[in-house]
C-alpha cells in the first residue's frame, strides 16, 4: 500500500522526476530488478518454536513475478498466534526478531511491543475492512430493522388484544362490583333477620323458664294442676319443636351467610388478579415502547456512522497527499540551507571568542564594582557614625553654652574689638567659665582629631564618588556593548528561527519580534513569536493549536542550538503533543544536530525512539522486579551490514 513496484530502475527514476518537476510529493518505489531477498533468520528452528505460524511472506500469496518484493518487505517478520508465545519468543532470542500476532500487536527488535485498538484506523486495509464491517452492520442493523418492524407489528397486535382482554376485565370488574355490593345487602338483611332469630330464641328460652316455674308448681297441686301440667307439656312439646325449627331455620342461615362470605372472598381474589393482570400489561406496554425507541436510536447511529466512514476515508487521503508535498519542499529546502549553515557556523565562532572576552573583562568589572561597593558602604556607615558624634557635640554646646552652631560661628567672625576689651571680655569669660564649674580641657584636640578624620573622610569620599562616576560610564559602555550584541545575535536568531521553522513545518514563515514600548530598554524587552504555518494565516502564537505551540516552541529552542551548539543536552518529552509525521520530522533534526551536541531524550514516541543510537527502558519482566534493557541501534545496523 506504502510503495509502489516497478519493472526496473529507469521506471523508478522516471517517476521521481515526474514528481519532482510536478511536485507531487514523495513516494517509495520497489525496482523489481534492483531488490533482494534478505537474509532468513537464523536456524530453522525457530519456526519449530510453539505458537510461530511462520514468516509473513510465506503466509502471503502473490504472482510469482512479484515473490522478492514481497520477501523483501515481509522475510525477516515472524507470525505468531499470541502475544504470550511471541514475549516468550521475543526473550529467548535476546529480543532481537521482528514478530507480529494475529491479533495485531507488534515486538520490534530492542524490546519495544506495540498493541491496543485505534481509534480511528488510518491505513487503507484498515479503512477497507472497516468499510466491509460497516457494510455488514448496515446489512445486519436492516435485518435488526426488519424483525423489530415485525415484532413491533406483533406487540401492536398483542397490544390490540391486550386493550381488548382490559375491556372484557373491566366490565367483568363491574359486574362483579354490582355483584359484590348486592351481595353485601344480602349478608345485611341476613345479618339482621339472625339477629331478629336470636332475639325470638331468647324470647322462647324465657318462656320454656316460665313453665318450667309454673310446672313445679303445678306437681305441688291437685288432679287439675296434672290436667294443667298436661296441657304445659303439651304447650312444652309444641314450643320445643318450634324452637327446633328456628335452629334449623338459623342454621340454614348461618350456611348461607358462609358461603355469601366465601362468594364474597373469591371475587376479592378475582379483582386483585384482575388489577395485577392490567399493571402487567401496561409495563409491557412500556417496556416495549422504550425498546421501539432505542431501536430507532441504534438505527440511526448506524446509518450516520456508514456516512461519516466514506467522508473521512476521503478526507484522510487528501490529508495523506498534502502530507507528503509538504515533506518534498522540507527536503529541497534542506539542501538550499546547507552552504549558509556553513557560513554561520565560521561566524558564529568568531563571535564566540569575542564574546569570551567581552565576559571576562565584565566579570573582572564586576569584582572590581563589589570592592567599590563594599568600601562605599562601609565609609557611608563611618560618616553617619561622624554626623551622629556632630550632632552630640552641637547637643553638648547648646546645653553647656546655651548656643547653637550659627551663633558660635558668628562670635568667632565678629571678634573685631580692641585689646582692653578683649581682655575684659576674656576676663569675664574666664570668671563666666569659673562659674559655670569643670569644663572639658580636651576639647581643641579633639576638635583637631575629629576634623582631620572628617578631612580625610571627606577626601575618601571625593575618591568613591569619582569612582562611582567612573563605573557609571563602564556600566554605560557594557551597556550598548550588550544592547549591540544582543541586537546582532537576535537578528541572527530571527534568521535561524525562520530557518528551522520551515524545516519543521515543511514551510511557512516564523518571526520574532521585541515587544519595545516607549522609552523602555532593548535588554528588559519582552519577545513576541509569531508563526505561520503552511496553509494559515500569520498569528499569534498563543493563537495555535497544543500541537503546533509545541512544534514552534522546539523550532526556537533548536534555532539557538544551532547559533550556539551546547556539548550536552537533556529533552523530556518535548515532542509529546506532536502528531507521528511531526514526530519523524522533529527526530530527523535532532539526529543533524548530534554532530556538536549529545543528546539524551526521554521520550514514548516511536519516531524518536527509532532515530536514535541507543536505547534504554526499564522492563519488569517479572513482577516487583524492574530491569533495565538498552539496544545499541548503531551496532545492530553495522552487523546487519556486515552479515549481509
Amino acid at each position: 500500500i506504502r510503495n509502489i513496484v516497478t519493472d526496473n530502475e529507469e521506471t523508478a527514476k522516471k517517476m521521481i522526476q515526474y514528481l519532482k518537476e510536478g511536485r507531487y510529493g514523495r513516494a517509495t518505489f520497489l525496482p523489481l530488478t534492483a531488490l533482494k531477498a534478505p537474509d532468513r533468520l537464523p536456524g530453522a528452528a525457530i519456526l519449530r518454536e510453539p505458537g510461530v505460524l511462520g514468516l509473513a511472506d510465506t503466509l502471503v500469496e502473490t504472482k510469482e513475478e512479484y515473490r522478492l518484493a514481497i520477501s523483501s518487505l515481509l522475510g525477516r517478520i515472524l507470525v505468531v498466534d499470541t502475544i504470550d508465545h511471541a514475549a516468550a519468543l521475543a526473550r529467548k532470542y535476546r529480543y532481537t526478531l521482528r514478530i507480529v500476532t494475529l491479533e495485531g500487536e507488534s515486538l520490534a527488535p530492542g524490546g519495544s511491543m506495540t498493541g491496543g485498538a485505534y481509534k480511528s484506523k488510518s491505513g487503507l486495509l484498515g479503512r477497507n475492512r472497516e468499510i466491509e464491517e460497516l457494510e455488514k452492520e448496515i446489512k445486519s442493523s436492516i435485518e435488526q430493522e426488519t424483525g423489530i418492524r415485525q415484532r413491533l407489528e406483533e406487540i401492536q397486535t398483542a397490544l390490540e388484544l391486550l386493550g381488548d382482554d382490559r375491556e372484557e376485565l373491566e366490565e367483568t370488574l363491574r359486574e362483579d362490583g354490582l355483584k359484590r355490593n348486592t351481595l353485601q345487602v344480602n349478608v345485611e338483611h341476613l345479618m339482621q333477620e339472625i339477629a331478629g332469630q336470636e332475639s325470638s330464641c331468647r324470647m322462647l328460652e324465657e318462656q320454656i323458664a316460665s313453665l318450667a316455674r309454673q310446672q313445679s308448681e303445678i306437681n305441688s297441686g291437685s288432679k287439675e294442676s296434672n290436667h294443667r301440667m298436661e296441657e304445659s307439656r303439651r304447650r312444652e312439646e309444641e314450643l320445643s319443636q318450634k324452637n327446633t325449627r328456628l335452629a334449623e331455620r338459623g342454621e340454614e342461615t348461618r350456611i348461607r351467610l358462609e358461603e355469601a362470605q366465601q362468594q364474597l372472598t373469591d371475587l376479592t381474589l378475582k379483582i386483585a388478579r384482575l388489577e395485577e393482570a392490567c399493571a402487567f400489561a401496561r409495563e409491557n406496554m412500556r417496556r416495549i415502547s422504550d425498546e421501539i425507541l432505542s431501536f430507532h436510536e441504534q438505527q440511526q447511529a448506524i446509518l450516520l456512522g456508514a456516512a461519516n466512514s466514506g467522508r473521512e476515508i476521503g478526507e484522510r487521503q487528501d490529508e495523506i497527499a498534502k502530507l507528503e508535498q509538504q515533506a518534498q519542499v522540507a527536503g529541497e529546502m534542506r539542501e538550499a540551507h546547507k552552504s549558509r549553515l556553513l557560513s554561520c557556523t565560521q561566524e558564529k565562532e568568531s563571535l564566540t571568542a569575542r564574546q569570551a572576552v567581552l565576559l571576562e573583562e565584565r566579570e573582572r568589572l564586576g569584582a572590581d564594582s563589589t570592592l567599590i561597593e563594599q568600601e562605599l558602604f562601609r565609609l557611608n556607615d563611618r560618616k553617619q557614625k561622624l554626623e551622629e558624634m556632630r550632632e552630640k557635640r552641637i547637643n553638648y554646646m547648646w546645653e553647656e553654652y546655651e548656643l547653637t552652631l550659627h551663633e558660635a560661628e558668628n562670635l568667632h567672625i565678629a571678634a573685631d574689638c580692641s585689646e582692653l576689651e578683649c581682655k575684659k571680655k576674656i576676663q569675664g569669660l574666664k570668671e563666666e567659665i569659673r562659674s559655670l564649674g569643670h569644663v572639658n580641657v580636651n576639647a581643641i584636640e579633639e576638635y583637631k582629631e575629629v576634623a582631620g578624620r572628617y578631612e580625610f573622610l571627606r577626601t575618601q569620599h571625593e575618591d568613591l564618588v569619582r569612582g562611582a562616576e567612573a563605573l557609571q560610564d563602564i556600566i554605560a559602555d557594557l551597556d550598548r556593548g550588550m544592547k549591540k550584541q544582543f541586537s546582532e545575535k537576535f537578528a541572527d536568531i530571527q534568521e535561524e528561527f525562520n530557518r528551522t521553522f520551515c524545516e519543521l513545518f515543511g514551510g511557512g514563515k516564523g518571526t520574532l519580534e521585541l515587544a519595545l514600548e516607549e522609552e523602555k530598554d532593548i535588554l528588559e524587552c519582552g519577545v513576541r513569536i509569531i508563526a505561520q504555518p503552511p496553509g494559515k494565516k500569520l498569528q499569534n502564537m498563543m493563537q495555535l493549536s497544543g500541537g503546533e505551540k509545541a512544534l514552534t516552541a522546539i523550532a526556537l529552542l533548536f534555532a539557538i542550538q544551532n547559533l550556539k551548539p551546547s556539548p550536552f543536552c537533556l529533552l523530556d518529552e518535548i515532542e509529546a503533543a506532536l502528531d507521528d509525521s511531526n514526530v519523524v520530522r522533529f527526530a530527523d533534526y535532532l539526529h543533524k544536530l548530534t554532530n556538536n551536541t549529545q543528546f539524551i531524550v526521554i521520550t514514548h514516541r516511536r519516531g524518536t525512539m527509532t532515530s536514535a543510537d541507543r536505547l534504554y527502558g526499564i522492563t519488569m519482566q517479572e513482577k516487583g522486579i524492574s530491569t533495565m534493557v538498552s539496544v545499541d541501534l548503531i551496532e545492530k545496523e553495522l552487523e546487519e551490514e556486515i552479515s549481509g
